[in-house]
């Protein structure tokens, strides 16, 4: 009888996956580009900025002001879309390509129940997910549970993708940080539009993969407690570029090229030195942690090639109260099988806060 360890089979899908799509010529590595010049010198400064004074500020989200169109509608549901101007600062709206100014949102809802006994969860995009289907079809049958889904469409992705840029492709290390810190924006502009203009009585953030370190920082920074759901993801992107299998498909050399240009040759240890040190600024654990941490739940998988476990961990640690869920699998696998689970920690996450006309006054 031959036996079958499965946990190194999940590990080996997913180095499989990721050599078919990042090593192969079918689409250029991230970064080719480079690092991005004057963009990322103000990124770097601007997020620097803001570590200091971070855990006692909670600064509010801006206002947005949605535009929707009815996309389809039945007795029970509805789905509709909305576009709203990015709320970014100015500064970081002149760094930001034009096709990412407008966002785009999808809105599931479920009918006949008032918004004061429903929660709404705002849903990231992972690395490659342009889309809003695959995160509608996760929160879908949540409509049931009185839940409804907000999906949003990252900037550089989808119909705010760059003209030049290949797939999820970013073409210079500054995109990362100014996907982030825009999605960062809108996502806690949303959830404040969920409270403030649509009234619903507990909110909530997930994502997964790149979307679960936003969704972590949304939670982290939103001023009053929201459920906070990263799946599949590690606490910094230094995990995911530097560690994982996605440091197979990064532009090394041409971001070597470029740093030598500026100074004396470079060896490639010392480029990914320069990039650790530019990621380190999404690493999760420097942010404040979230005004409810009993209703941040982490799921991650026990055989995840692209993230380690104790990156999973660190985050827990960093997070007291928090609570770290395991399924079984690798990256790609979980993110096909396991949405049973991603869903369970949604219900259970948002259970564990206040409906608002609950809350101590």
């Amino acid at each position: 009888m031959v036996t079958v360890n499965l946990g190194l089979l999940h590990y080996v899908l997913d180095h499989v996956y990721g050599a078919f799509m990042h090593r192969t010529k079918l689409s250029p590595p991230f970064f080719s580009r480079g690092w991005g010049g004057s963009k990322l010198e103000l990124l770097e400064r601007m997020i620097k900025q803001l570590f200091p004074g971070m855990a006692g500020q909670n600064w509010p989200p801006a206002s947005i002001h949605p535009i929707w169109r009815t996309v389809w509608e039945s007795r029970t549901a509805c789905l509709r879309e909305g576009v709203f101007r990015t709320p970014c600062d100015e500064q970081l709206l002149s760094a930001l390509p034009p096709e990412s100014h407008i966002a785009r949102v999808a809105f599931l809802t479920p009918k006949g129940v008032p918004p004061q006994k429903m929660a709404c969860v705002v849903h990231l995009a992972g690395t490659g997910d342009h889309t809003f289907e695959r995160r509608l079809r996760l929160g879908g049958p949540l409509l049931k549970e009185n839940i409804a889904t907000m999906v949003l469409e990252s900037p550089f992705y989808g119909q705010r993708r760059p003209l030049l840029q290949r797939g999820a492709k970013l073409l210079c290390v500054s995109d990362l940080l100014l996907l982030g810190s825009a999605t960062i924006e809108e996502a806690r502009s949303l959830l404040h539009w969920l409270d403030s203009e649509a009234g619903f009585g507990k909110m909530g953030v997930c994502g997964l993969s790149m979307g679960g370190v936003h969704a972590a920082m949304v939670g982290s920074l939103h001023p009053t407690p929201v459920a906070t759901l990263p799946f599949l993801s590690p606490h910094s992107a230094v995990v995911a570029f530097c560690e994982g299998i996605l440091k197979h498909a990064t532009a090394w050399e041409a971001l070597r090229e470029e740093l030598a240009a500026q100074q004396a040759a470079m060896t490639l240890e010392e480029v990914k030195e320069r990039m650790r040190n530019v990621l380190s600024l999404t690493d999760v654990t420097r942010f404040p942690i979230p005004k409810d941490p009993s209703a941040v739940i982490l799921v991650a998988a026990t055989d995840d090639g692209y993230i380690p476990k104790h990156s999973v961990l660190e985050l827990q640690k960093a997070w007291p109260g928090s609570e770290v869920r395991w399924v079984t699998g690798g990256h790609v696998s979980s993110f096909l099988l396991h949405n049973g689970e991603f869903r369970r920690a949604i219900v259970d996450g948002l259970n564990r806060l206040q409906w608002k006309e609950e809350s101590p006054l």
